[in-house]
């Protein structure tokens, strides 16, 4: 069996690959899924063993569309924050967090603000478990409208910008 063709069997969503597979590669394609192929690879096994394969195969494609559908309410449900922090005086530092549930790499990401904003920028751990890029400087506006335009699957409604503001000590 084909490289291709094993990772479309036991691959995480066969529909998926089916669909990339008749795209890029459509004579693969024919010679795995087509009626012919799929009847000969079952011709061989027990009346049983069919029904259970296709048993199977009914049950991997409900686990795939489920975990897709999970997919897709994690991102709906994901809140991008971008949080002007005060320092002391008055600087200030911006902190976004929640960029890695879109799929994003962070580092990636926190390098670009760097070079856009001209400004010092870095990927860090937070208390909670987390990772947030913190980007010297109040670019909360800036990077609200950068996030939107460069990255289209961030919903405009999913950004949410929040001012703290550091308590002074008495």
């Amino acid at each position: 069996m084909s490289p291709i063709a094993a990772y479309c069997e036991y691959g995480g969503t066969v529909k998926k690959c089916q669909d990339w597979l008749q795209k890029a590669h459509p004579a693969m394609y024919e010679q795995i899924w087509s009626p012919e192929a799929l009847e000969a690879a079952t011709a061989s096994l027990s009346v049983e063993a069919q029904k259970r394969a296709a048993k199977d195969a009914q049950k991997k494609a409900a686990q795939a569309e489920k975990a897709e559908q999970k997919q897709a309410d994690k991102m709906a449900n994901s809140v991008v924050t971008i949080k002007r922090v005060e320092r002391n005086k008055r600087k200030y530092v911006t902190a976004v967090s929640g960029l890695e549930a879109f799929g994003l790499d962070l580092k990636k990401v926190a390098k670009e603000f760097g070079k856009k904003f001209a400004t010092g920028s870095s990927v860090t751990k937070v208390p909670s478990g987390g990772e947030e890029i913190v980007v010297q400087g109040d670019v909360s506006d800036e990077i609200e409208e950068f996030l939107l335009e460069k990255y289209k699957e961030i919903p405009e409604d999913n950004i949410e910008l929040v001012d703290d503001k550091k308590k002074k000590a008495s």
